[in-house]
């Protein structure tokens, strides 16, 4: 400072500039303070879309997109829905007759099977009282039916399941040489057999039961009885070479 007072230059006082660079700066803290603290300072536009949301247009879409994907998969699942019906079914009448022979053979007793369209399936005791052992229901889109297009001849290939009867019935029990077919009861033995109840009755009862979806020709399935033994077979109509044949399960 004498330095430049002898060169003849004016020297000016700089505390009072020191002073005022200081409240100058300390003025910018306590305003960027009030900023922050009303909130006013924004951080760019993701600060702006966290405190204002989703816009309904955003959400209108979003809810449009969720509910194509939720209709395309129920279309794309309704085969895979009446392929299940179709097996629920089917196990369930072979339950049905299954559990009527093992039970027969257990208890000692007659068990009847009836089958009654669309679609039930009871089994009753062979007494006067007649209990219930279980009463079954198909799924509702299932029925015992004769589907147009099935194998009707028990000679020529191809045949109906085991050969048994024409496919003249749904229900196709009671076949020769013991009756002429199309009965749709059965009796459990308790040595194991399925007879008739004929006119003579205790006569071996072999025969068929036919179900699947009305309309449906790949969807339809077989139970096969041998009166002999009680045994139980499954079918199902598959195509060999662009004809529909019945092959086992």
């Amino acid at each position: 400072m004498p330095a430049l007072q002898n060169a003849g230059l004016a020297v000016l006082p700089v505390s009072g500039t020191s002073f005022g660079l200081s409240n100058l700066h300390s003025g910018h803290s306590e305003s960027n303070d009030r900023l922050y603290e009303t909130g006013s300072l924004q951080q760019g536009p993701m600060a702006s879309r966290k405190q204002n949301g989703f816009s309904l247009l955003e959400l209108s879409i979003a809810l449009a997109i969720s509910m194509i994907l939720s209709a395309v998969t129920i279309f794309a699942l309704q085969p895979v829905f009446k392929q299940q019906h179709v097996n629920d079914a089917y196990n369930l009448t072979l339950m049905a007759l299954r559990k009527a022979h093992d039970t027969a053979a257990a208890d000692m007793r007659i068990y009847v099977v009836t089958f009654t369209a669309p679609g039930t399936i009871t089994v009753t005791q062979d007494t006067v009282a007649a209990p219930v052992l279980f009463t079954a229901t198909l799924p509702p889109d299932v029925t015992f039916h004769i589907e147009p297009g099935i194998p009707n001849s028990n000679v020529v290939a191809p045949t109906t399941p085991d050969g048994f009867g024409t496919a003249a019935s749904a229900f196709d029990f009671d076949q020769p040489p013991s009756g002429g077919g199309g009965s749709n009861l059965i009796y459990f033995y308790p040595d194991g057999s399925a007879q008739d109840n004929g006119p003579n009755g205790g006569n071996i009862n072999n025969g068929v039961v036919y179900l699947g979806i009305p309309g449906q020709l790949p969807t339809c399935r077989a139970v096969s009885l041998w009166g002999y033994t009680g045994r139980v077979r499954g079918w199902q109509l598959v195509q060999v070479a662009g004809v529909w044949t019945w092959r086992q399960m």
